[in-house]
């Protein structure tokens, strides 16, 4: 799912590493929207916001919820390798908010 298509493996990983993870995110979420907005912060990269709106790179706007992790986490997770919730419990992700938001992005992530 993180793949692009046609692309050799390590070669994605020289590309934009936000623009996969939003690909991955939108294949992920299939489309679906979010009731309140969350930033996903993918620390030293960058951040995607998933809200109402979809999923998209983020705009600055505050957010109810921030999820904080690393690249490798968000792709774990978006790939169904990590779930949220076990992310959540071994410290791989940190989140600030509106933890209702974070278990709506959770069951969207399944």
């Amino acid at each position: 799912m993180w793949r692009l298509v046609g692309a050799q493996q390590g070669e994605c990983d020289m590309l934009d590493p936000l623009a996969k993870a939003l690909e991955a995110l939108r294949e992920k979420t299939k489309g679906e929207t979010l009731e309140g907005s969350v930033k996903l912060d993918f620390t030293d990269l960058g951040a995607l916001r998933l809200d109402e709106n979809g999923a998209r790179m983020d705009d600055g706007a505050d957010a109810d919820c921030i999820i904080i992790a690393d690249l490798e986490t968000f792709r774990k997770m978006f790939d169904g390798d990590l779930s949220p919730t076990g992310a959540f419990m071994t410290g791989k992700i940190k989140i600030d908010g509106d933890m209702g938001v974070a278990m709506k992005v959770a069951s969207l992530l399944g």
